[in-house]
């Protein structure tokens, strides 16, 4: 038989334990893989890729090889602010931390804080970023943190809060008046711009993202809709965070949030819900048989004790369910090892079952059905895929012995363990440093503008000791 020609590639990852998150689960003890431009082009064994040329070769002996994470809902404006806001629910954390932050926040500001949120991230082996961004939300602002986020060398979105007028229940929530900039009209003609800016198929998209759905006005958030429609786009909201939610849309409209949705047509594969904790059974099914998607964010909704969704359920009805990490001042750290730990610890928790979630369950929600959520071709190392792909270190203390990597991966490996961020076949971190950031001087520009925007802001009463 004659011996089958060498095939050429631009990266081999070879040696290492590759977790594929395929539809078989398939984990190669040791293996590799090929990939050539922007696409993985092989995964298998060394012995099945060893015809595989390649202009870089890495070892990763000793180490795991995965797809990137998505991070299904951020804000990585928030990131000159954390550590803040103890101690409170999500109504009084909105009303006297977050809308004062917000409003006080300028573009530069917001441009330093997504630089070094894009940074973190990266850092943590997340490779596609949600980034639901609202302070400040003109053109200008809302294509510069783009740009920042791409040239960071992240995959992602940039989903643009839309918020219009004050609604009834806007004020009676206590929202200040200066939070409602824009005119419905010029809300809907800037997120226009915006996704002609940076349309479907961009590395990092906009996305229409009437900010909260019990809040913004109904037209509102129709129009949102029919604009991600026309732009063949998702959009993104809030929804049903806090328990009163659905409870305050009800008086209000005599329907809940979800239900209204899909009574009007506007709940479908398109749809991504941030948070998702107090739906209904209706509005579980509703959810899952449109196929929409639901950021469970863990970290954010323990710390602001809101609950937890039902996460079994709605990926038994169908939904995407990605991971979220929900912006460092609420989530704090843009870390999704530690999101999956507590999505499961979550669940178990809540239904008081060992078995409600796993490992497995969890590494697929920050994977692969986070890139269903997001609509990109990642997720799975399999050929034909972007190569979005980290490298894990496991020769540490804390994750040895090594019985099962994905075990490992989900409770004790954490974002500092990763090597390696490879991002549509490029290298963009790796060995302790982000290769396209200049990782110094966005801490120290961060740091420059967190001190301004907390004195404008007037909130030097939250950097006092919390007390009871």
């Amino acid at each position: 038989m004659a011996p089958r020609p060498l095939q050429h590639c631009d990266l081999l990852l070879t040696g290492g334990t590759v977790v594929t998150v395929d539809d078989a689960r398939t984990v190669h003890s040791t293996g590799a893989v090929a990939v050539t431009g922007s696409r993985i082009v092989a995964v298998g064994t060394p012995q099945e890729l060893a015809g595989w040329r390649a202009d870089t070769v890495i070892d990763c002996a000793g180490k795991v090889v995965l797809p990137g994470f998505v991070d299904g809902h951020n804000h990585l404006y928030q990131a000159l602010a954390r550590g803040l806001g103890e101690g409170m629910s999500i109504v009084p954390w909105l009303c006297e931390f977050m809308w004062p932050y917000s409003i006080a926040m300028t573009p530069q500001a917001a441009l330093a804080a997504a630089r070094l949120g894009a940074v973190e991230a990266l850092r943590a082996g997340t490779t596609t970023i949600v980034d639901n961004h609202y302070a400040p939300s003109d053109l200008a602002t809302t294509l510069a943190v783009a740009d920042v986020i791409e040239a960071a060398g992240l995959r992602g979105v940039v989903a643009r809060g839309v918020l219009g007028v004050r609604t009834d229940i806007a004020a009676r929530r206590g929202q200040p008046q200066s939070l409602f900039r824009y005119s419905a009209a010029d809300e809907l003609l800037m997120t226009r711009e915006a996704i002609q800016h940076r349309p479907r198929g961009s590395k990092v998209e906009i996305w229409p993202a009437p900010l909260n759905l019990t809040y913004v006005d109904q037209d509102l958030v129709r129009g949102c809709v029919e604009l991600a429609r026309e732009y063949d786009t998702k959009w993104h909201t809030h929804c049903c965070e806090s328990s009163k939610d659905p409870e305050g849309y009800l008086d209000s409209y005599g329907v809940r949030p979800v239900q209204w949705l899909a009574k009007e047509g506007l709940l479908d594969q398109r749809a991504t819900l941030a948070h998702g904790i107090w739906l209904d059974d209706e509005e579980v099914e509703q959810v899952g048989a449109a196929g929409a998607g639901v950021a469970h964010n863990p970290s954010s909704n323990a710390y602001l004790a809101s609950g937890t969704i039902r996460l079994r359920e709605l990926r038994n009805h169908g939904a995407a369910v990605s991971l979220g990490s929900d912006g460092p001042s609420c989530g704090h750290r843009q870390d999704l090892f530690e999101a999956m730990k507590l999505a499961v610890y979550a669940q178990r928790l809540s239904t008081l079952d060992p078995t409600s979630a796993r490992a497995e369950d969890a590494l697929e929600l920050a994977t692969r059905e986070g890139a269903r959520y997001a609509g990109i071709d990642a997720g799975v190392l399999e050929p034909g895929r972007l190569a979005d792909i980290i490298v894990v270190d496991l020769d540490q203390p804390h994750l040895q012995p090594v019985h099962r990597a994905v075990s490992s991966l989900v409770y004790t490996a954490r974002g500092s363990d990763v090597e390696m961020t490879i991002v549509g076949g490029q290298i963009v971190y790796r060995d302790g440093q982000c290769l396209l950031v200049d990782e110094e001087a966005a801490a120290e520009h961060a740091a420059h503008h967190a001190e301004r925007l907390i004195s404008r802001a007037g909130m030097h009463g939250l950097l006092t000791p919390w007390t009871h």
